[in-house]
């Protein structure tokens, strides 16, 4: 992560920190395949406050959590299926 540094000497993240918040919801939709539409399904919102919090790049606190929700809950699913996966070969 690259840091500038300010005039009191501190490093300044917040700017990259801030580009990265606001292209959750294109990176989203790039990594899952998904529509804006599908997406918003997904997390309850809809595709027009998608297409503006992404136009904008400005993602409210609630709209990133619900996104961060998402991720983990697919990323949970994934790993109970493995779970399952190797129960069954397992109990073989």
């Amino acid at each position: 992560m690259s840091e500038n540094k300010r005039s009191d000497g501190k490093a300044d993240i917040s700017k990259e920190s801030e580009a990265t918040e606001q292209n959750l919801i294109k990176q989203t939709c790039k990594e899952l395949n998904l529509t804006y539409k599908q997406l918003g399904e997904a997390i309850g919102y809809s595709e027009s406050a998608l297409n503006n919090a992404a136009r904008q790049e400005k993602i409210s606190e609630p709209l990133k959590r619900a996104i961060e929700l998402y991720l983990e809950n697919l990323k949970l699913q994934q790993e109970l299926s493995d779970f399952r996966t190797l129960k069954a070969i397992l109990s073989r």
